[in-house]
């Protein structure tokens, strides 16, 4: 490769891997058609859920509550009647911390009045309040509902919004995760990607979610549209949900509905509740290709049965389709370096005068017929794909703890050992693949480096160890999947890139 064409690569990869950190993501999207969801009728004068008394605010420190089915764990506090967390056990029992899921913004302690298998009820009191919080999980999916019955104790009207938190997002929590975490608020306008790091408020929202890199949760008014909110708590944290409208009058109760959803970042899942929640599903810029990419690989694994090869496949899909761009590219390389031993005469012969050598660079390229810059156009418009395609097997956690061959888990470094120290820069583990797509671009940079002499020589030697290196750098921490897509490609342009140089 030339120099221009891996600085551009370099920059891009540069880029890529900081894109979630300095692109806001706000894109607005056309509404989608709800879907089909079992209405729960709801009064504004009784519940419609029969509750007992709550019972006496406990007095001493909060106790953990848990209930589970087949697929997740759900860790309660039971003072704040919150999720604290989830633990999913078909992805190697992953810890998910809502932080605050689904707390009220009422100063009330809360106790446990009712736990069954799939269902938990808490109820605590205020001066003016009862409140009562349900919440029901189906027995085999990530599918639930909390149904909020508040009263008016008092004898005055009550008339006060009430924030729903559904959760808190930490961003110092895990620095190399925090670019993954952000906000889906779903409004009858668009849809509205945003980072959570900025204090937002919205009259009318659909359902709001949060998430991590392959988690969600997710909350929708049972009865429409409510006020939604973003709210900064402080430097590393805020806080997403819903605003309920609780104006009572004395005496009177009401019950608020909403369907929860938390689990995988999956559309197998979350299209079986509803298919306005994949708006979730966004990756940035080119999300329309890495959602595309995603469903090529989904139908690629039903056959291969194994991640790995179906990675390779689609890589061998991918690299078909932009061969032509990159036949061009190679092409237009070649014929770059078959012309660079008269552009160092030229660059000799008027190395006094900059512009005349610039001029006469230029005939000579015209006379060739050579386009100067045609080695990186077709780069260019590779680059939507590379972007793309990084961001689908980023998030992809259909990945995580897929094995290939040597691989333990495809989402992350293809570790094959671990050192009992650490070196440098690289660490203590050995990940495989990088090294050999490392060894692999020194044979590319000596193949199309091209036979000068003088100073652009030696800048072409520095060059032929420096961008290796320095790419071998940028993979080594990246996950397997992503390193494993490089390899392959970068293996087929180099044997394409053979049979190029041999021809004549």
């Amino acid at each position: 490769m030339e120099k221009r064409v891996l600085v551009f690569l370099a920059a891009s990869l540069l880029i890529m891997t900081g894109w979630s950190l300095i692109v806001g993501k706000f894109y607005p999207k056309a509404a989608i058609p709800a879907a089909q969801v079992i209405p729960v009728k709801t009064t504004s004068s009784q519940p419609a859920i029969s509750l007992p008394p709550p019972a006496p605010a406990s007095t001493h420190p909060s106790q953990e509550i848990a209930i589970e089915n087949n697929q997740v764990k759900l860790i309660f506090d039971e003072a704040e009647a919150a999720i604290k967390g989830a633990v999913f056990k078909q992805y190697q029992n992953y810890a998910y911390n809502t932080i605050n899921g689904l707390k009220l913004g009422v100063p009330i302690l809360f106790a446990k009045d009712a736990l069954t298998d799939n269902k938990i009820v808490f109820g605590g009191k205020t001066e003016n309040l009862q409140i009562n919080k349900v919440f029901t999980f189906n027995d085999s999916s990530y599918l639930g509902r909390l149904d909020i019955v508040i009263k008016n104790m008092s004898n005055l009207k009550y008339s006060q919004p009430i924030e729903l938190a559904l959760g808190t997002i930490d961003f110092a929590a895990n620095q190399e995760e925090s670019r993954y975490k952000d906000v889906t608020v779903f409004t009858p306008d668009k849809i509205v990607h945003a980072n959570g790091r900025k204090s937002t408020s919205f009259d009318k929202v659909k359902f709001i979610s949060i998430r991590d890199r392959y988690f969600a949760a997710i909350v929708e008014p049972e009865s429409g549209n409510m006020k939604g909110y973003i709210k900064k708590i402080d430097k590393n944290k805020s806080e997403a949900g819903v605003i309920i409208d609780a104006t009572l009058e004395e005496g009177q109760s009401a019950q608020f509905g909403f369907y929860i959803y938390l689990g995988p970042q999956d559309l197998q899942y979350i299209n079986e509740h509803n298919t306005d929640w994949s708006a979730i599903m966004y990756h940035g810029t080119f999300d329309f290709i890495s959602q595309l990419l995603l469903q090529l690989l989904n139908f690629i694994y039903k056959f291969a049965h194994n991640w790995g090869i179906a990675i390779i496949v689609l890589t061998l899909i991918v690299y078909i389709v932009s061969f032509p761009l990159s036949l061009k590219q190679m092409r237009s390389m070649k014929e770059m370096q078959h012309l660079q031993p008269k552009v160092e005469e030229l660059r000799k012969a008027y190395k006094d005068n900059p512009q005349k050598f610039n001029k006469e660079v230029m005939e000579l390229y015209r006379e060739h017929k050579v386009n100067p810059i045609g080695g990186c156009l077709p780069m260019i418009l590779q680059i939507p794909i590379f972007f793309a395609l990084y961001q689908a097997l980023i998030r992809c956690i259909a990945l995580k703890g897929a094995s290939f061959l040597w691989i333990k888990d495809l989402s992350k470094p293809d570790s094959l050992f671990t050192l009992p120290v650490a070196i440098p820069v690289i660490g203590n583990e050995i990940n495989i693949l990088p090294i050999l797509m490392t060894a692999e671009m020194f044979v590319q940079q000596r193949m199309t480096t091209a036979a000068t002499a003088g100073g652009s020589a030696e800048q072409q030697k520095i060059m032929m160890i420096v961008f290796p290196l320095m790419f071998g750098f940028i993979f080594y921490h990246m996950p397997a999947a992503l390193v494993l897509y490089w390899f392959v490609n970068s293996t087929l342009m180099l044997i394409y890139q053979l049979r190029v140089s041999r021809s004549k």
